[in-house]
């Protein structure tokens, strides 16, 4: 009897390919997209998001074509309680939040996965660019790079567990995205040169500040920006509405470029600095989860990315406890973000990751 896999499919592309390859390998497949948040206004298409009513038909043309089983799960509860609410927790208390992050952590590989094991799927199957390897040596399933760097997502897989890892299957680690068009331009798949998704699916127009305020009903009030002696130069208009380093956006003339570097709830201030001022060497984090090793004993050499889009920057780990990492950087690094992830690598491979505290 064939293996049985379960694949999250978005409406996009790379879903839709990983969907094909695994039947290429023998596996009886069956398609399912996650239903996690109701548009106020679905009427219009937003092309730079997923998950939207087109994206589901999309996934269900594809599935049909294909010939596998699809159904829509409805995630919409789990998916507030720990994406939204976390989303909008996080800026609320001055920090800069990363819900891809946790809708992979909470969602994809801890609500889904138990879904697959209690239907007795064999795999949970996606559309990201990373790859899975048993090592045997040490027993232990490692996370690493795509062969693709331009889209390599392991950044955002970095909180993936042993268990979690040895029950998914990323077919597109080794492929480009060129490749993967051209196999779904082949199959002549509805989404084959279909856009990628770029922003969180949730404020698909990019106003954070807009979509807490609508979500929760509340207001933020005007406070004070502030430079680092505490003088006075303008007025904010909502904390909520800033990151660290922030320039644009601040509605000020000052007589040289000023960026936000922290954000003060308990006064409700907006403290500015100099370009200079935003870098430092070291950070700490926690919520850590490890995956190439079991615990870090001794001070290890890593990269380390505090963001998405960062080049990894040689770096060097203390492990202070179960929980909490120090990182400190060989140069000096710009606007570390208080929320978002910082994740360490071995080469190709995701030694593990934390939460910026």
């Amino acid at each position: 009897m064939p293996k049985k896999a379960l694949i999250a499919m978005s409406g996009g592309v790379d879903s839709s390919v990983a969907a094909v390859l695994m039947q290429r390998r023998g596996y009886d497949c069956t398609g399912i997209t996650l239903k996690l948040f109701d548009k106020e206004d679905e009427t219009e298409k937003e092309e730079k998001a997923c998950c939207s009513l087109d994206d589901i038909e999309d996934a269900r043309n594809v599935c049909r074509k294909i010939g596998i089983p699809y159904y829509v799960y409805n995630f919409k509860d789990s998916f507030r309680d720990n994406v939204i609410a976390r989303f909008i927790h996080a800026y609320e208390n001055g920090s800069t939040p990363n819900p891809c992050i946790d809708c992979n952590r909470f969602i994809k590989f801890e609500k889904l996965m138990r879904r697959a094991e209690e239907l007795d799927f064999d795999c949970v199957v996606t559309g990201h660019y990373a790859t899975v390897e048993y090592d045997a040596e040490r027993d232990r399933y490692l996370l690493k790079k795509s062969v693709d760097l331009s889209k390599d997502q392991s950044y955002v897989l970095y909180s993936l567990t042993q268990k979690q890892l040895a029950k998914t299957v990323f077919p597109l680690g080794e492929m480009t995205k060129e490749e993967t068009r051209a196999l779904a331009g082949e199959l002549d798949l509805i989404n084959a040169r279909k856009h990628d998704s770029q922003d969180i699916c949730f404020v698909p127009d990019g106003d954070y500040a807009k979509f807490i305020e609508e979500y929760t009903g509340k207001t933020y009030p005007n406070g004070d920006f502030v430079d680092e002696d505490g003088k006075v130069l303008g007025e904010h208009k909502g904390i909520i509405r800033y990151t660290v380093g922030q320039r644009k956006g601040l509605g000020l003339a000052l007589p040289a470029p000023m960026y936000v570097k922290e954000k003060n709830l308990k006064e409700n201030k907006v403290v500015l600095c100099s370009n200079a001022a935003l870098f430092s060497t070291e950070l700490l984090a926690n919520d850590l989860n490890l995956i190439s090793v079991d615990k870090i004993e001794e001070p290890m050499r890593v990269k380390a990315r505090v963001r998405y889009n960062q080049q990894e920057q040689p770096a060097t780990v203390y492990q202070l406890d179960g929980d909490t990492i120090r990182v400190v950087f060989d140069e000096p690094q710009r606007a570390i973000s208080k929320g978002q992830a910082v994740v360490l690598y071995d080469g190709d491979y995701v030694v593990g990751g934390a939460t910026i505290m």
